[in-house]
């Protein structure tokens, strides 16, 4: 654990210089204390420990004992679940072996047997270092020390500010913990203070404690620890998240577990042969799951732990519960928090009753689908025909019937999925903010040349012409309320041309689309203008950014965060301030408007201005009931399909996939299944509210729907095509990969 931070690094020769000089006048005093004789100097320590022991914090005296924090649904009632330390289990320290003693002690502190609670040759050192170096590369903290700030820094009894106050890099911090640590070392055998700082370090993954920490990654007793394993957890705790060989680096664990061997074998607690043979195994890991948290959720809702995970990776965001994502996990399982969440339990059973009905538990595809409240962002349902569980599963099968994978939100190794054509909305957006009306009208062909190359079968002499899937149905003049409401990919692709690829991107993202896939970021990135198919979804998304991005639109361009919380309350009755939801204006209200127009063609219902004929998903109008927009989505050969609905108070998208095989076609007859579990789950969150129109837009975007239509469209200029600039092969390659 690096100390001394609060030394300031040189911004300057001259200064570096100073600070240098500084650093050895500082060091050489301390090292004139240290070299006092014992007897004196233990003297002094006594003299200025009296009476400080009755003056310690409760917490160090008399540790406090962890609360549990109770996570509700929506109505506050509804027990989700419930987040408590019972990961960590106090052990003697004959119950811990002798080599995880000594690793900590290699690791941490040398000279913990020899010192009186503040190491001042330590701290020397570490000070020389660190200003030479120029951060913070070696660390003075002796395990009391440690012992010290990890008590403060975890005390539930303590404010947030008294917390994150017990590890700011100040002297005057620094200078408590020192004398903290020397009342303690009055009081306190060194083998107590060894046993209670083993009893409390975190060691990543949510294990706090050596006994915890071996069952966490080896599934065994701390008795049990071999000189290897005992390493690598000693290792852990100077970076827990960073060097966790389960959620973090193995590599950077394994290097810290080298270093540990080395240094027993230099204090003598082992032999170089011993340290090598143990650094030339391989770990033995074996992960065992945490009895609580959110895979113990209320019996018969293991649905809700996907939901729950939402919120755990969302609380270990905020700075509110801590400084790091280690001692906001710690706020989280110790804190005593009443967390009320934005879960609604009914419009979660509708959609876990729906997704399971369309794909049972056990089928390789899935149908995640998250509901999102317009105006507030608050999240409230994340269903899919999974357990969320850490339950072995059948031979060859990955992912079901059970998986803690955030198959709905994304995040981890999940990039999400291809949404097809409920990307147009973008490309509408992107037309409406230009200035182009919804009545903008073109002749759309069965296939459209574009100005990229392309030598993949079915290209137009050389370039890519995406088609219609239903020319019969889908070709001839369209403008954007029936080229939205029939899907017609050329005239999306045509109009995405008109307003430029890269400000359809820009919009997406606007509206909240996160580009996980690296190949989609990059893309995004460095070569928007050129993406002609971007329009038609070939970017990964998931169920709940779409729902937001839709959500968005219902609230006429008022973009929120996703919000899993309403609110949190402190064991004293306290409010955190973080259930607020955090909304901005995206779009001009008339902007949205007008989608929304357009985006009641698909669903069955009509345009304000009478201009819908024809759309994809006609049953959602009888199923809803109310006034409804949405948008289907089928990505190439049908390998997902996808529905998204909105009324002004609920979003609801659902994509059906096959999370573990992007070449695993759904097909097109699951989407009506897809369509209905959508407009099913709208209907159950929107029963029981007043029924809320949407507004129309002004004329301004709605144009003249009335005006001559143009002349069809001629072969397209082969000449000005070949003039057109070629993309790079490697973005071609991508277009083809991904359709």
């Amino acid at each position: 654990m690096a100390i001394l931070a609060f030394m300031p690094s040189p911004r300057s020769p001259l200064s570096r210089l100073f600070t240098v000089l500084l650093a050895g006048l500082l060091a050489g005093l301390v090292l004139a204390v240290a070299a006092l004789p014992a007897g004196l100097l233990g003297g002094f320590a006594a003299r200025a420990a009296l009476g400080a022991y009755a003056d310690l914090p409760d917490a160090l005296r008399t540790p406090a004992q962890p609360q549990r924090s109770y996570l509700y649904a929506n109505d506050g009632k509804t027990l989700i679940t419930t987040f408590y330390d019972v990961n960590r289990t106090d052990v003697s320290l004959d119950e811990i072996a002798p080599v995880m003693r000594q690793a900590i002690i290699a690791a941490e502190d040398r000279r913990f047997y020899s010192h009186g609670g503040a190491d001042l040759r330590g701290i020397a050192r570490a000070l020389v270092a660190n200003v030479k170096g120029g951060g913070t590369e070696q660390g003075g903290s002796t395990l009391t020390m440690q012992y010290v700030r990890n008590v403060l820094k975890t005390d539930p009894n303590r404010t947030p500010a008294e917390r994150q106050a017990a590890t700011e890099q100040t002297v005057g911090r620094k200078l408590q913990e020192i004398r903290y640590a020397n009342a303690l070392e009055q009081s306190l055998s060194k083998d107590e203070i060894l046993n209670r700082y083993l009893n409390i370090a975190y060691f990543g993954s949510g294990a706090y404690g050596v006994a915890a920490a071996s069952q966490r990654y080896f599934g065994k007793a701390p008795a049990d620890l071999t000189l290897g394993e005992a390493a690598l957890l000693a290792g852990l705790v100077q970076s827990p998240e960073a060097y966790s060989p389960i959620d973090g680096d193995l590599d950077q664990a394994l290097a810290r577990r080298a270093y540990v061997l080395d240094a027993m074998a230099e204090t003598g607690a082992i032999t170089a042969q011993q340290a090598a043979a143990a650094q030339a195994q391989a770990p033995t890991l074996r992960p065992t799951a945490q009895p609580n948290g959110c895979t113990a959720t209320a019996q018969g809702h293991d649905d809700w732990g996907f939901f729950c995970d939402y919120l755990r990776r969302w609380w270990l965001t905020q700075p509110a519960f801590g400084a790091t994502p280690e001692e906001r996990e710690q706020a989280l399982r110790r804190g005593g928090y009443r967390v009320v969440t934005t879960l609604d339990a009914k419009i979660q059973e509708t959609a876990q009753e729906q997704a399971t009905k369309v794909y049972g538990y056990g089928n390789k595809r899935a149908l995640p689908i998250a509901a999102v409240e317009p105006g507030t962002g608050r999240v409230l349902a994340m269903a899919v025909n999974r357990h969320y569980s850490l339950d072995a599963n059948p031979d060859g099968q990955a992912n079901h019937p059970n998986t803690v994978n955030p198959l709905i939100s994304g995040g981890a190794s999940v990039d999400g999925y291809q949404a097809g054509s409920t990307f147009k909305m973008f490309t509408m957006l992107a037309a409406l903010e230009a200035g182009k009306p919804l009545s903008t009208g073109f002749d759309a062909p069965s296939r459209l040349p574009t100005r990229y190359a392309s030598d993949d079968e079915g290209n137009c002499d050389g370039t890519w012409c995406p088609a219609n899937a239903n020319p019969q149905w889908m070709d001839g003049y369209r403008m954007m309320w029936d080229g939205f409401g029939r899907s017609v990919n050329t005239y999306f692709v045509w109009l995405a041309e008109q307003v430029g690829e890269d400000k359809v991107v820009e919009m997406a993202q606007r509206l909240g689309i996160t580009f996980r896939a690296d190949s989609d970021a990059t893309f995004a990135r460095d070569h928007a203008a050129d993406w002609g198919a971007f329009t038609l979804g070939v970017a990964a998304t998931t169920p709940l950014d779409l729902a937001n991005a839709y959500a968005t639109v219902a609230a006429e361009g008022t973009y929120c965060t996703p919000l899993p919380v309403v609110s949190v309350t402190t064991p004293d009755g306290g409010t955190v301030d973080v259930g607020q939801p955090e909304c901005k204006r995206v779009l001009d209200p008339d902007v949205a408007r007008a989608a929304t127009d357009a985006a009641r063609c698909p669903v069955g219902q009509q345009s304000a201005f009478g201009q819908c004929n024809g759309g994809t998903a006609t049953a959602v109008d009888s199923i809803v009931g109310r006034p409804v927009a949405g948008k289907t989505g089928s990505s190439e050969r049908n390998a997902t399909e996808t529905f998204v609905g909105y009324t002004p108070q609920v979003a609801v998208a659902g994509i059906a996939a096959n999370p573990d095989d992007v070449t695993d076609l759904v097909g097109s007859a699951v989407q009506a299944k897809v369509i209905d579990a959508v407009a099913w789950t709208i209907r159950t969150a929107v029963t029981g509210k007043p029924v809320a129109d949407f507004t129309a837009p002004s004329r301004t975007l709605v144009g003249d729907p009335q005006r001559p239509q143009p002349p069809r469209r001629t072969e397209p200029d082969r000449r000005e095509q070949r003039e057109d600039r070629e993309l790079p092969s490697d973005v071609l390659r991508w277009l083809r990969d991904r359709g």
